[in-house]
């Protein structure tokens, strides 16, 4: 069975794709289909997600998955959250990884203790058989821990080199790749979807 993933982020089609490949489903990126992206202008993870899954599958006519997910930092009252992927160009910076975890940084030079520096990753994933599906699948996992005083780390993706897990004792960026998607936001939040998608899709 071939699901669209409504994203062009390689990093969660690598991720998502290894979690997907046990069921027999092969997952394929919106940007190899050369499809536009989802306009976003929701302020939670669920609504933006959905979105992104309808707009996909109406322009692939394939089922298709959405992942939308961010850093919601205890200081900033949650924030960035749904933002987080355009953090740094709130702060003159361009869009891109490393320059949203230089902003972060920043922005958290004045909160050295590790109770200021309170955080969690959070991923809600959706899947529609149709644009018009009634009945999506929404799943969601969250991963707290906090905001390392810098970038630590060569695996994964995003703020994964800053976000310092206390029961690891070492950043996303630092744990092997099996180890982190086993306990990540969206491996947490794709396990359950696995489940939703062989009990009512398989």
């Amino acid at each position: 069975m071939k699901i669209l993933l409504a994203s062009n982020n390689h990093g969660k089609l690598l991720e998502l794709q290894a979690m997907l490949a046990p069921l027999g489903l092969e997952l394929l990126s919106q940007a190899a289909l050369g499809l536009s992206e989802a306009e976003e202008p929701f302020q939670t993870f669920v609504e933006n997600a959905l979105a992104k899954a309808r707009h996909g599958s109406a322009l692939s006519g394939l089922p298709a998955l959405a992942d939308d997910a961010g850093l919601c930092v205890d200081a900033f009252g949650g924030l960035p959250g749904v933002d987080t992927a355009f953090y740094a160009t709130r702060f003159g910076y361009a869009k891109g990884d490393d320059n949203n975890v230089k902003a972060l940084l920043e922005q958290m030079a004045h909160l050295p203790a590790p109770s200021q520096r309170r955080a969690a990753l959070v991923s809600t994933l959706v899947a529609v058989r149709s644009p018009a599906d009634p009945e999506p699948l929404i799943a969601s996992g969250r991963v707290a821990g906090e905001i390392a005083l810098a970038p630590v780390g060569d695996n994964g993706f995003g703020f994964d080199p800053v976000m310092f897990i206390p029961e690891f004792g070492q950043t996303f960026a630092q744990l092997p790749v099996g180890v982190k998607n086993a306990n990540s936001h969206r491996g947490k939040a794709m396990r359950q979807m696995i489940a939703l998608m062989q009990e009512r899709w398989l």
